[in-house]
This record gives structure tokens, C-alpha cells and sequence, in this order.
């Protein structure tokens, strides 16, 4: 039997490895892609960007305003991701199969969730500029539904793993449904909802330098600005900051997360 399991196993691997190089030849025969140009160009494309995309003196000069557009995303980023964890605990609490009321409320907690998490930012972003134009407010509310979604169905799991001894308990000594919420579940759970808030915040970041190109917003609307302009020292500035910015941003949210975990 455990010779069959492996077999199976091998055979499974096999057709999942076949599958995935017929995709990948019907993907290069459909757009006409040149493997060997495309490889081959990549020395040279080294080449360029060590020769042009570095910061140069001027483009140090632009650091003021660079550092007042990413501070702007940053912001944006961290307030988006507050709001939105507030409105994601009050849907989760009525999702969850722990504290949820059940029946229609819990199904279409669960559903909305389910909606606002497999729309992209970016999308969003398009659906948006509709109504909003190019602005911040286009930004925030992109960042917010994408938020919403992710951090409602994080927020379930994260209170349905809660143990129901707890809950039982308060409930057996005639505890009411707030009392239940605020007495056991959420203090059991306030670690994993922090650190998926982290989290958030440091995929919103990522995601509002996108958001930014299509918004005319933040920093990525000084990256785009830069680059179509040919200014490649002061756009290669701009993407240290990010880098910088990001690692700086994750590196406090791991901190964070060794101290409440």
C-alpha cells in the first residue's frame, strides 16, 4: 500500500510537471515569444540599468520631495488599514462560527468578505477613479475595500481558532454575548488579529506605490513621473526609498510581532 501512495505521489508530480510545460509552450507559441533573445537580453539590460538607473547629485535634490510622497504613502497605507480593521473585527464578530448570530447575517457577512477580498487593489483602483478621479481619496478607499476583504476573512479564522472552552464557560455562568466577545474571544485572539494588521500594513504599502501610478498619488506617481520624463537617476531614488521604506516598515512589524506573540 505505502509503495502505491508513493507511485501515485510520483505519478501526480509527473502530470502537474507536464501540464505546467504544455501550458508554458502554448503560452510562448500564443504571444511569439523569443526564449533565446529573451535570456540574451538579460546581460544587457544589466548593463543598462548599472549605467542609468542609479541616483546621481540632482536627483539627490528631488530626496525632500521624495521622502514628503513616500511619508504621504506610508500614511495613507497605516490609515486605510486601521479604518478597514475596525469595520473587518465588527464583520468577522458576525461571521465567525464562534461569536457569530448564524443564519442570514453570518451568510452574508461571510459573503461580502468573500467579494471585497477577490477584487485586487488595482482593480479597484480602476473602478474608483470613476467616481473619485485622480486623488488620494481614490488611494484610501482602494486600499480600504482590498483591506476590508483580506482582514475579515483573517479576522474569522483567527477568532473561530479561539477555544470554545473559554466561551462555553462565560456562558454557562449565564455571561451575555458582549461579555463573551469582550471578556474571552477577542483577548485570546488579539495577538493573530495584530499581527495580520501588520501584515496589512506592510502589503498596503506595496500596493499603494501601484496605486499611486494609476491614482497620480504618492510615490508612485513621482516614479512614474520620473521614469516618462527619461529622468531614470531621480526614478532609481525613488525605488531605494521604497526599498528602504518597506524593509524599515517590516522590520518594526516583526519586532512587534515578538513582543504580543
Amino acid at each position: 500500500m505505502r509503495d502505491n501512495f508513493f507511485a501515485r505521489k510520483r505519478m501526480n508530480t509527473l502530470l502537474f510537471c507536464t501540464l505546467l510545460m504544455a501550458v508554458t509552450l502554448i503560452a510562448i507559441i500564443i504571444t511569439d515569444y523569443n526564449v533565446i533573445k529573451g535570456f540574451t537580453s538579460i546581460p544587457k539590460a544589466a548593463e543598462w540599468a548599472l549605467s542609468n538607473f542609479y541616483p546621481n547629485e540632482k536627483a539627490l535634490k528631488r530626496l525632500p520631495a521624495i521622502f514628503s510622497s513616500m511619508t504621504e504613502t506610508i500614511l495613507v497605507s497605516i490609515a486605510s488599514t486601521a479604518v478597514a480593521a475596525i469595520f473587518a473585527m465588527l464583520f468577522a464578530i458576525a461571521g465567525s462560527q464562534t461569536t457569530g448570530v448564524g443564519g442570514v447575517i453570518s451568510f452574508i457577512s461571510r459573503s461580502i468578505a468573500t467579494l471585497f477580498r477577490n477584487i485586487d487593489v488595482a482593480a479597484w483602483s480602476m473602478i474608483l477613479l470613476l467616481s473619485f478621479g485622480q486623488s488620494v481619496l481614490t488611494g484610501y478607499f482602494a486600499l480600504f475595500f482590498g483591506s476590508f476583504g483580506f482582514l475579515t476573512r483573517a479576522f474569522m479564522e483567527s477568532i473561530d481558532e479561539v477555544s470554545n472552552s473559554s466561551v462555553e464557560a462565560l456562558r454557562a455562568t449565564g455571561a451575555g454575548y458582549f461579555s463573551i466577545i469582550f471578556q474571552s474571544v477577542i483577548p485570546s485572539s488579539i495577538p493573530q488579529l495584530l499581527s495580520w494588521i501588520l501584515f496589512m500594513v506592510e502589503t498596503n504599502i506595496r500596493h499603494a506605490t501601484l496605486i499611486g501610478i494609476l491614482t497620480g498619488t504618492g510615490i508612485g506617481f513621482l516614479f512614474s513621473l520620473y521614469y516618462k520624463s527619461l529622468n531614470y537617476s531621480s526614478a532609481s531614488l525613488v525605488v531605494i526609498v521604497i526599498v528602504i521604506a518597506i524593509l524599515f516598515i517590516e522590520a518594526v512589524s516583526n519586532y512587534v510581532r515578538k513582543v504580543i506573540l
